[in-house]
């Protein structure tokens, strides 16, 4: 399989998810006819500071919706070392994030939308403002430390500390902007905690704080898929993020999971609908692929089940699917 083939699949995977209890809840207001929720991002400039860990991480999530700027980057992967521009800005409540690698192969990314929710509307329920939901399930999942204050692309920060729970996921180290809460350096940590990616700003011009609102996603119901997962990581759970692409084709079922922090996508299609992957684990960058061929509802299907997650992890996931009977 090649990585492009694989980069094709995964874009569009990756989404914001964020917001905060501890700030004032989104405010819903009318428009077009029908109620939209907006979060005025000039509250968090009254918002008190952040104490605990799970407020940090809080502020982080609404700071990369609400803040503007641009930056540079650096990324240290098993690939070497990469240097990026990134911009972030709001246009009448809709978000545009870009990044450009400046060297290397040419490769450019942007993400526009709204902002995301974690988890689907339930029968007679409302699923949260995602940085609210967000913040609530990673903070049930993993333990959240707070380290000490450190210097990075020469502002303020402090050092928060993500663990997970048990060897089926990733760890998180995240360096916080004392000012504006904004994600200055991370890094990626394997089961043993060993940095598997870096990613740090080497200089942020200008953060400014949006002054207005950002558009919250509209409340989405979670698709009913053929199938059943047997087995997925404690606390994952299928998200009703919209996953159609025109990169795909129509027999390409895209699914997303998350357990607020982690991500994986699933891809099915008919075999004689799509370019057939060699089966086996494939490695792009930090995330891997783990392909498999099986006889699903009467119809040979290839299944891709990729993320930033441990190999084994993808690998159970994609061999505990099961067609259900019609």
């Amino acid at each position: 399989m090649t990585s492009s083939r694989l980069c094709l699949l995964a874009a569009g995977c990756l989404g914001g998810l964020l917001i905060s209890s501890a700030l004032p809840a989104a405010q819903t207001q009318s428009g077009s006819g029908s109620d939209e929720e907006l979060f005025d991002c000039r509250t968090l400039a009254r918002a008190e500071a952040p104490a605990t860990p799970r407020e940090w991480f809080e502020r982080s999530l609404w700071a990369g919706h609400c803040y503007v700027y641009e930056a540079q980057a650096v990324r240290l992967g098993h690939d070497g070392v990469r240097t990026l521009s990134l911009s972030h800005d709001v246009h009448e409540g809709i978000e545009r994030g870009v990044a450009i690698y400046l060297d290397g192969p040419p490769m450019v990314f942007e993400r526009r939308g709204r902002v995301g929710r974690l988890g689907g509307a339930e029968q007679g329920g409302e699923a949260p403002p995602s940085p609210a939901g967000i913040a609530e399930r990673v903070d049930e999942l993993y333990r959240l430390k707070l380290g000490d204050e450190e210097r990075i692309a020469n502002r303020r920060a402090r050092r928060l500390d993500i663990v997970p729970p048990d060897s089926f996921r990733f760890g998180h180290r995240l360096w916080l902007d004392q000012a504006s809460g904004l994600i200055l350096k991370q890094a990626l940590l394997d089961e043993s905690g060993r940095p598997l990616e870096t990613f740090q700003l080497t200089g942020l011009e200008r953060p400014r704080l949006h002054q207005g609102e950002v558009r919250l996603d509209r409340q989405r119901e979670v698709p009913t898929d053929p199938w059943q997962l047997g087995w997925l990581p404690e606390g994952f759970a299928a998200q009703p993020a919209e996953t159609r692409s025109a990169r795909h084709g129509e027999g390409v079922i895209h699914r997303l999971y998350s357990d607020g922090l982690a991500t994986l996508s699933l891809f099915v299609a008919p075999i004689d609908e799509v370019e057939l992957l060699a089966p086996g684990l494939h490695r792009l960058g930090v995330s891997h692929a783990a392909v498999r061929h099986r006889d699903l509802g009467g119809e040979s299907r290839q299944l891709v089940v990729m993320g930033e997650l441990p190999p084994r992890v993808l690998l159970r996931v994609a061999d505990s699917l099961e067609w259900e009977a019609p």
